[in-house]
């Protein structure tokens, strides 16, 4: 396996984890700024917001998911834990963030900002959407080279033996989350965009990627080992699957709702 940390310093480590969210973010920043400078998509209204504006947002979209996603991690996967050590929910660099919490810390973000400086929400929703599959792709290859969440014990050409996850081999199921999560989802939403003019049906784009992640990281939960701590709420049922259910019924609320919608 590749080691979690890429150079140390001393005390000081630069993992791969940490990489991966910079990465997505940064990268998902210099997106955002295209789309809007992008009149053509948008057209015949004005784009949703400045590039200015955009810069200016990165900072709170920041904050949204790292703290949306720690929380989430601590309340939905091991709130038994850090309540009887609350000082451990702040070491990031150990890894442990929860994808549903980071959307519910974004929307609050989008929400606030949009207020703040007078953004078409749903407009900030589709561009954010559309930018998030990259972090996504980056951040589950940081979960991958961090050898955790792996997949369940499987015989495919493929498995793989994780450190920590015994001597079966597994599914990297990482990996199927980031092809699904990151580059598929990605591509429909580019297509939407760039070949449909869906920035011109507010929502369309923001609620194809709550269904599609929804639908997606249900998939893989049938791949995906269940946290040691949690395993199967009922029969086959995982908690992954049970957040994941909300998320496809909001999805498809954006995607029809975007019907009536004009800029």
């Amino acid at each position: 396996m590749i080691d979690p940390v890429l150079i140390e310093f001393g005390p000081l480590a630069i993992r791969w984890y940490a990489l991966g969210y910079i990465a997505g973010i940064l990268i998902g920043w210099w997106y955002a700024r295209r789309l809007v400078s992008n009149e053509h998509l948008w057209a015949p209204a004005q784009p949703a917001m400045s590039r200015q504006a955009v810069d200016d947002f990165l900072l709170w979209m920041t904050l949204g998911v790292i703290l949306g996603g720690r929380i989430g991690y601590v309340l939905f996967y091991n709130f038994d834990v850090y309540l009887n050590n609350p000082l451990e929910a702040l070491k990031l660099w150990q890894g442990g963030m929860s994808f549903h919490g980071g959307f519910i810390g974004s929307i609050l973000a989008i929400i606030l900002f949009a207020r703040s400086r007078g953004v078409r929400l749903w407009s900030l929703l589709d561009i954010c959407a559309i930018c998030t599959p990259f972090g996504l792709f980056f951040g589950r290859l940081a979960n991958f080279i961090n050898a955790e969440l792996w997949g369940r014990p499987s015989s495919a050409p493929w498995a793989m033996v994780f450190p920590s996850a015994g001597p079966e081999p597994r599914h990297p199921s990482q990996l199927y989350e980031a092809a699904l999560e990151g580059i598929i989802l990605f591509a429909v939403l580019w297509g939407l965009a760039h070949l449909f003019g869906a920035f011109k049906k507010p929502g369309l784009i923001a609620g194809t990627f709550t269904a599609g992640y929804g639908l997606s990281r249900f998939i893989v939960e049938f791949f995906r080992e269940p946290d040691a701590h949690i395993g199967f709420l009922s029969g086959w049922l995982t908690m992954g699957m049970l957040l994941s259910l909300p998320m496809i019924a909001l999805g498809l609320w954006g995607i029809i709702g975007s019907r009536k919608r004009t800029l």
